[in-house]
């Protein structure tokens, strides 16, 4: 039996049907739950679960690879046009990821290894893709709240950016966990930045359908000291730029990830923080990007 549920992250809807075993791998996503307005449908995603040692594999045109502790995600495109991604996780094929040129129509083909990887991975690229031109973006980054406003904390894996919002948690009462991964942050239509948790967090379990004005970005470089200061200009643009992937290549994603990039160094204090994993870079952090 075909089941559809729908989700809303960042005020977008995005639906996934498959077989009634698929929603059982989706309990990070139960707090996003659409039972409301679904007339504005971002994306639509079909799993389908083919027999075992049966893989339907599409073939495609490599483009390019992306290789991450353990997981690669291989980027092409069929003779069609259609979009590509096939997972894997240490060598193991988890599955493709097929779409329609906008990414707002995808089917994901599972080969019963590491089914939940890949449902999360196939929906994080389709909803990155198909709202890039609507000043929405994925961010690789760990967000914590605090006075009623979000602070996002930047920089390369293994950097500190999860120690570092849980240094803010352990020392800086009222911290709270927002997303420790893969939040996202939308432009509102008065120009202002909201940062959402979102149903993908990575190792740290956090799945909150809570938003709050991102009031400061900060990138975390790893020093035997503590110091803070404000980037401006190109230096603060760069800085968002590495936080974010996209098929930049397209040139609808490439110029919608543009001006959000763009709005955001503008409107958006961005600091850069060399430091310790210690509370005193914790309290510097926060009594300098705190509004």
């Amino acid at each position: 039996m075909t089941v559809t549920n729908y989700y809303k992250v960042a005020g977008h809807t995005f639906g996934v049907s498959g077989e009634e075993e698929v929603f059982a791998l989706m309990s990070n996503y139960a707090p996003f739950v659409n039972h409301g307005d679904r007339s504005m449908i971002a994306a639509k995603l079909h799993i389908t679960r083919p027999v075992p040692v049966i893989h339907h594999a599409p073939e495609y045109t490599e483009e390019m690879r992306q290789e991450d502790e353990g997981q690669t995600i291989i980027c092409g495109h069929t003779a069609a046009g259609e979009a590509v991604f096939e997972f894997h996780w240490h060598g193991e094929s988890a599955g493709w990821l097929v779409c329609s040129d906008d990414y707002s129509m995808g089917r994901l083909i599972t080969t019963g290894k590491h089914e939940k990887m890949a449902i999360d991975n196939a929906l994080m690229i389709m909803f990155a893709l198909a709202t890039a031109d609507k000043g929405t973006v994925l961010f690789h980054a760990a967000v914590v709240s605090y006075e009623d406003r979000g602070y996002m904390f930047l920089g390369p894996s293994g950097t500190g950016k999860s120690t570092h919002a849980s240094l803010w948690q352990r020392y800086i009462a009222g911290t709270a966990l927002v997303n420790d991964d893969n939040p996202v942050v939308r432009i509102d239509e008065d120009g202002t930045a909201t940062v959402y948790g979102s149903p993908w967090s990575g190792k740290t379990p956090c799945y909150r359908n809570v938003s709050y004005p991102l009031s400061g970005i900060v990138v975390l470089s790893q020093a035997p000291y503590n110091k803070i200061q404000r980037l401006s200009g190109i230096y603060a643009y760069a800085a968002l730029v590495e936080s974010i992937s996209g098929k930049r290549w397209d040139e609808r994603i490439a110029d919608g990830l543009h001006q959000t990039e763009n709005a955001l160094a503008s409107s958006v204090p961005v600091w850069h923080l060399e430091c310790l994993p210690d509370e005193a870079a914790a309290r510097l952090c926060c009594s300098n990007v705190k509004i």
